[in-house]
C-alpha cells in the first residue's frame, strides 16, 4: 500500500473538485454548466434563502459569475438533470437515473404516510392517477390536499402522497418556480432512453455509485464515498474490498489519517493547491464535515439550527477558500431592502496573514455582490477580519 501526504490528498479533493483550472474568463453558458455537473456530479438542493439559493453557489465557486436564469432553464426544461435523494435532495444527471432505481424500490418505512395509507386505503393511488391526468402540479393543486398543521414539517395528506411517491420514482420533480415542487410523472421529464434503462442490481448499483463518488473526490476513506450518495458505511464497505480486488481502485495510506484512502485510477495529482472561493454550506467539497477536519484542520458547523445564544459563527456562514486552504468563515445575509451583501461576521483562522486574506476575500464579496445584482457590500463590525475587509 503507498503513502501519501495529507498535502497532496488535499490537492487530489481539489483537483477532482473543479478548482484547479480557475474560472471562467468569458461568457458563460451551458457547456459550464455541464463542466462542473461532470466533476461534482450531483448538485444539493436546500430551501434557505437568507444568502442566496444553495444549487446556485457551487457554480459560481468553481466558474465566477453567471447568469442564474440560463442555469435555472438547463437544470429543468434540458432533460438533462432530474431531481431525487442522491446526497439529500439532489439534481443528478439523468443517465444516473438507473442507479436510484434500488432506492426507488426500497421497502420505506415513513410512520406518516404509513398513517395515511391505513387511514385512507386507495389515496396514494387517487394522488398518482391525478398528477398523471393533471400534471405537473403542486400539492394546492390535487382535488383534495387535506389540512397543512402548523408548523414546517406537518404535511398535508396530500404532500405527504406526494412525497411518498416521490421517493418511490413514481412522479418526479418538473419544475421549481420560487422553490415551490411542481410535481409530475417521469415519463414526462426525463428521456425515455434513460427512464427505460436497464436495471441494475443493488450491489452493481452501489459500485457504480462509489466510483463516481471516487472520482469526484480524489482520495477518500470509506465513510467519506458513502456519504456522498448518502450509502450506509456497513453497505459500502464489502464493495469497496471488491473493488479494490478487482483493481478498480486503489488502496492507499495517508499520512495523519487513522483509516484508509481509496483512489480512482483516473485521479491526477495538481502540482500545486490551488482554487479560491466562497463555499455553499451545501459544496460537495465540504459536505462530510470529518472530512474537511482531516484534510484542511478546519472545524465547520452549521449553525441553522442552533440558537442564536448559542451560535459560535453566525446563521449562514460560508468558509472561504483561499488558494487551495480554508482560511476563514463569512456570514452572510442578503440584504433585500437595502440591496447589499451584509457580512454579519468575518472570522479568519489561526496564525494566517489577515490582511491578504482580508483583500482577497474582500474581492470575493464584491464579485458575489455584482453577480447577485447587489448594490453594496456592507460589513458588521463582527470578527477578527472586520477591519481587513
Amino acid at each position: 500500500m503507498r503513502t501519501i501526504r495529507n498535502d497532496q490528498a488535499r490537492r487530489y479533493a481539489l483537483g477532482a473538485q473543479g478548482f484547479i483550472e480557475g474560472r471562467a474568463g468569458g461568457r458563460v453558458d451551458v457547456r459550464h454548466f455541464r463542466k462542473v455537473i461532470d466533476q461534482i456530479l450531483l448538485i444539493q438542493l436546500d430551501s434557505v434563502n437568507v444568502f442566496t439559493r444553495a444549487h446556485y453557489m457551487p457554480f459560481f465557486s468553481r466558474i465566477g459569475p453567471y447568469d442564474r436564469d440560463v442555469l435555472d432553464e438547463w437544470l429543468w426544461s434540458s432533460g438533462e438533470m432530474f431531481e431525487y435523494w442522491g446526497h439529500m435532495a439532489s439534481l443528478l444527471p439523468s443517465d444516473q437515473h438507473r442507479l436510484f432505481r434500488w432506492r426507488m424500490n426500497h421497502d420505506w418505512q415513513w410512520n406518516r404516510a404509513e398513517k395515511l395509507i391505513a387511514e385512507q386505503p386507495g389515496y396514494l393511488e387517487a394522488v398518482l392517477d391525478e398528477v398523471r391526468a393533471k400534471g405537473p402540479l403542486r400539492t394546492s393543486h390535487l382535488d383534495d390536499p387535506g389540512e397543512k398543521g402548523e408548523g414546517m414539517w406537518n404535511w398535508s395528506n396530500g404532500k405527504v402522497a406526494l412525497e411518498m411517491l416521490f421517493i418511490q420514482g413514481k412522479v418526479t420533480t418538473a419544475a421549481r418556480p420560487n422553490f415551490v415542487r411542481m410535481y409530475d410523472v417521469p415519463e414526462r421529464v426525463i428521456p425515455p432512453e434513460h427512464l427505460n434503462s436497464p436495471d441494475l442490481g443493488h450491489d452493481e448499483a452501489l459500485a457504480e455509485l462509489l466510483m463516481l463518488a471516487a472520482a469526484a473526490m480524489g482520495v477518500a476513506t470509506a465513510d467519506d464515498l458513502a456519504d456522498y450518495y448518502r450509502i450506509r458505511t456497513p453497505a459500502a464497505r464489502p464493495v469497496l474490498r471488491r473493488l479494490v480486488q478487482s483493481g478498480d481502485l486503489e488502496e492507499v495510506e495517508v499520512e495523519g489519517w487513522d483509516r484508509p484512502g481509496y483512489i480512482h485510477p483516473e485521479a491526477t495529482l495538481p502540482r500545486w493547491a490551488k482554487g479560491t472561493a466562497l463555499l455553499s454550506p451545501f459544496d460537495s467539497l465540504i459536505w462530510y464535515r470529518p472530512r474537511v477536519e482531516r484534510l484542511w484542520g478546519f472545524h465547520y458547523r452549521i449553525e441553522i439550527y442552533v440558537p442564536e445564544s448559542k451560535r459560535v459563527y453566525g446563521y449562514y456562514v460560508l468558509p472561504f477558500l483561499y488558494e487551495g486552504d480554508l482560511v476563514a468563515r463569512v456570514d452572510l445575509k442578503t440584504d433585500r431592502r437595502r440591496n447589499a451583501l451584509q457580512v454579519k461576521g468575518a472570522f479568519a483562522e489561526p496564525d494566517i496573514d489577515k490582511k491578504k486574506v482580508g483583500r482577497a476575500l474582500r474581492k470575493e464579496l464584491e464579485l458575489v455582490a455584482g453577480w447577485l445584482e447587489l448594490d453594496d457590500v456592507v460589513v458588521d463590525r463582527n470578527g477578527d477580519l472586520h477591519d481587513h475587509l
